[in-house]
């Protein structure tokens, strides 16, 4: 929403902004939205929204894997995320599954060996 550029109103539009803007432009447009909104604003609000909350969606099962690195414990890390540490775990097995299973130039984006780490360490923490 820098300069003069009104808000998308779609989803679609609204992906296409990098999402650290995505949160400067949801909370600029919530704070100058009227009293009486109008349709255009609440679209506005929800394409904002609806991007911001899949961008996370992306996200944080990568940073739920950089805790685990830096050696931060699951109930922390259900603590910070709100979720259930079942969830936790399971968003990031499934993240991690992907990242290990994609190979680029003979190389998969995560190191299995890591993950393996973590897996261990996580199931003491939880009896699996």
């Amino acid at each position: 929403m820098t300069g003069h550029t009104p808000p998308p109103t779609s989803y679609t539009a609204a992906e296409k902004i990098s999402p650290y803007q995505l949160l400067i432009d949801l909370h600029e447009h919530a704070i100058a939205r009227p009293a009486r909104p109008s349709s255009t604003d609440l679209l506005a609000e929800l394409a904002l929204a609806a991007a911001v909350v899949a961008w996370w969606r992306r996200w944080q099962p990568a940073i739920i894997h950089a805790a685990l690195r830096a050696g931060a414990d699951l109930p922390d890390i259900a603590a910070a995320t709100g979720l259930d540490p079942s969830e936790v775990i399971g968003r990031w097995q499934r993240w991690a599954e992907v990242q290990t299973g994609t190979d680029i130039g003979g190389h998969p984006l995560l190191d299995p060996d890591e993950v393996r780490t973590i897996h261990h360490r996580i199931a003491k923490e939880v009896k699996l």
